[in-house]
């Protein structure tokens, strides 16, 4: 069957394939096309059926309706134009393009040198490029209603479900494990409330990994943003939107992870599968003066204008299509300088960030931004818009630094806990605003912090050159695995230490997918490109007992406003009252002075901390807490409890398996070296 194609029925409300009773209504946008193209493929995908030029045009946006079409077609788009790179023109015939707005695609993409073939070469890419799917979703989602991400998980669903042993092994590494009631007792378990997912959008392999025999296990190289990856989630959007909808019947949220600071088509010399094809000027940033060129403040090879109203518009469009038809929560954003980029550096009122606080739907979204880039200025930590949330790699540092043994470090470590007020204290901004983490998927696992003074990425086949080369790591004697009991014992009050820190710290906490219970990369810093045993999760040799350790900090924390409230710690007095918020405290009780900030040798903090009264049938709280990141034991002089109430220790990071019990206020306690303890008040 043959179609016809007509521009009678006028531009469509959106881009992409729009399906109505009697056909299908098609439209992109390039600004510099002199045409576009709309090729329809047989059911298998593999015959290309009919070739038809879209024949409306509204500016940049070019239209058309095919009578006749229905739900299931599958198609592609090839754009006429110019190939002149020195205009930054790269149009291209002979290359088959996916259709930025799919919403599915009928297979994963495959990385060829055809793909990177210039247009005088006549190498046609349609056998090596999927085709978009013509999909009619429901778009009627609900996300929870809006609340801080409290504790966050990050996970890569393929590393977190593949070797699950009570995974059904046809769903292995797909969204749809992640629903399996065995993963979801796991995250309740740990008090998980938000679970941050790793890009889902389909993305294409770097073409150096292709020599290597790797492949892209991370999906951080996006070619459409609409599209679930069919590796990830072979039914499509509605497999993710059953995912979420088990998730959230569990009272957990979901960020997804999105990917809008570059594309898969990499430099000037890489792929044309989509953007560079419709309109290369259009859809990427180029060096002043030098359009042949990509402008690379993401050191992936190009950078998408996001600056520009249609490229910001379609990622604004992009969030909305995830949010409509999978009910995501919120979205996390990498590299995400580049949304705030505009001529003369990084602006709030850059065109992404006010069409997204003007939107109804996504306006009382999660809005997560990885604050950087590699490009000048690209350094935005702290500087993000109100209500957006940041990833803060000033507390990774300093924690990891006040642990490794560093000097200078209890004032830094002070101002962590507290909230990071240097960074987060202005325009109405409070502490949850900070992501924190000791470890994120970039970098090394929790585990490998404490047992990998230097990265191990040989796998990787860069020659150890990629990664990381500052990890404020130790390996407690010995590099990598070992059998020593001594050695195994002290990482393993390195780890609980460590997590204890991250989880008394006022701000939003995030761990990472399998780092509560031990995972190791085997010292692997960049495992971006290791989808196998690196990076997937060892389910049989989980460490429980690290485990209950885990549920128990969490626990404690979300019950306990002294450990969780959403207000910085100042030191002042709090509603009117006398007792201050936080107190800093020295080993013989007294509080901390200038002098003792200034000790380089000093590797031991006590933290007294006060919450007031929620409301009227709420109680005040305190908590004091210690950290030891001696080796030796320090003798603590305890400060008085009030009037009516005692201590009781509920944390020992070095005995994890203690229970809760009360401790007297009138003597001495030992605070074990490498440890955090943690006490509340509690009425007599």
């Amino acid at each position: 069957m043959t179609y016809d194609i007509t521009a009678e029925r006028g531009r469509p409300s959106s881009l992409g394939a729009t399906i109505e009773a009697d056909g299908v209504h098609f439209a992109v946008y390039s600004k510099n096309a002199e045409a576009i193209h709309l090729c329809l493929f047989d059911e298998a995908g593999s015959l290309e059926t009919d070739r038809l030029p879209l024949p409306g045009r509204d500016g940049g946006t070019r239209y058309g309706f095919v009578p006749g079409l229905a739900a299931g077609a599958r198609y592609g788009l090839r754009a006429v134009g110019p190939f002149q790179p020195e205009e930054g023109h790269r149009f291209d015939y002979s290359k088959l393009l996916v259709d930025p707005y799919a919403i599915q695609l009928d297979r994963p993409f495959v990385y060829t040198p055809v793909l990177t073939a210039p247009p005088g070469r006549e190498l046609d890419s349609a056998a090596f490029v999927p085709r978009a799917v013509v999909t009619d979703l429901a778009r009627d989602a609900a996300p929870l209603p809006f609340a801080p991400p409290g504790l966050t998980y990050e996970m890569q669903v393929r590393a977190f479900t593949q070797r699950h042993p009570d995974v059904p092994a046809a769903i292995r590494g797909t969204v749809a494990a992640l629903a399996e009631p065995y993963l979801l007792d796991h995250l309740q378990r740990i008090g998980v409330e938000t679970v941050e997912l790793m890009p889902l959008a389909a993305w294409i392999d770097e073409g150096h990994l292709l020599n290597l025999n790797l492949t892209n296990a991370w999906g951080y190289n996006p070619i459409t943003h609409m599209a679930p990856d069919p590796r990830l989630a072979p039914g499509g959007l509605t497999e993710i939107r059953r995912t979420v909808e088990a998730l959230h019947a569990r009272g957990i949220r979901v960020l997804l992870d999105v990917v809008f600071n570059h594309s898969g088509e990499g430099d000037e010399t890489g792929p044309t599968i989509s953007y560079r094809g419709l309109d290369n000027l259009l859809y990427y940033r180029h060096p002043e003066g030098e359009p042949a060129f990509m402008l690379n403040d993401t050191g992936t090879g190009n950078t998408m204008a996001t600056d520009k109203a249609p490229v910001a518009r379609m990622f604004v469009d992009v969030l909305r299509t995830w949010v409509e038809t999978t009910g995501i929560d919120g979205f996390r954003y990498d590299l995400a300088t580049v949304l705030g980029r505009v001529d003369g550096g990084f602006s709030t009122d850059a065109p992404f960030f006010k069409m997204v606080a003007a939107d109804p739907l996504l306006k009382d979204r999660i809005h997560v931004a990885e604050p950087w880039d590699v490009g000048p200025g690209g350094y935005q930590v702290g500087n993000f818009p109100k209500p957006w949330f940041e990833w803060q790699d000033r507390f990774r540092d300093d924690v990891r630094q006040f642990w490794q043994g560093a000097g200078f470090m209890t004032g830094a470590l002070a101002t962590r806990l507290a909230g990071s007020a240097d960074i987060y204290d202005h325009d109405g901004r409070s502490p949850s605003a900070s992501v924190n983490y000791i470890a994120a998927h970039d970098g090394f696992t929790l585990a490998d912090i404490v047992m990998y003074t230097d990265k191990h990425n040989a796998a990787n086949g860069e020659d150890n050159r990629d990664g990381h080369n500052e990890n404020h790591s130790w390996n407690n004697g010995v590099e990598g695995e070992t059998d020593d009991p001594g050695i195994i014992e002290a990482r393993g009050k390195d780890i609980r230490a460590l997590l204890a820190t991250l989880l008394v710290a006022r701000g939003t906490p995030m761990i990472v997918a399998g780092d509560e219970f031990g995972r190791t990369q085997g010292g692997n810093n960049n495992a971006y490109c290791q989808d196998n045993e690196i990076s997937w999760l060892d389910w049989e040799n989980a460490d429980d007992a690290l485990i209950d350790f885990t549920a128990r900090l969490s626990r404690l924390r979300r019950e306990h406003p002294a450990l969780c409230a959403d207000r910085f710690l100042t030191g002042a007095p709090v509603d009117g009252g006398d007792v201050p918020d936080v107190e800093w405290l020295r080993e013989d009780g007294m509080v901390m002075h200038a002098s003792d900030w200034d000790d380089g040798g000093r590797h031991f903090l006590g933290m007294s901390v006060y919450a007031p009264r929620r409301d009227a049938d709420d109680e005040s709280e305190r908590a004091v807490i210690y950290l030891n990141a001696a080796r030796a034991p320090s003798t603590v002089t305890l400060p008085l409890p009030r009037p009516g109430h005692r201590f009781c220790l509920h944390v020992r990071s070095d005995a994890p398996q203690e229970k809760p019990c009360v401790v007297d206020a009138s003597e001495t306690l030992i605070v074990e070296g490498r440890s955090v303890y943690v006490m509340l008040e509690e009425r007599v």
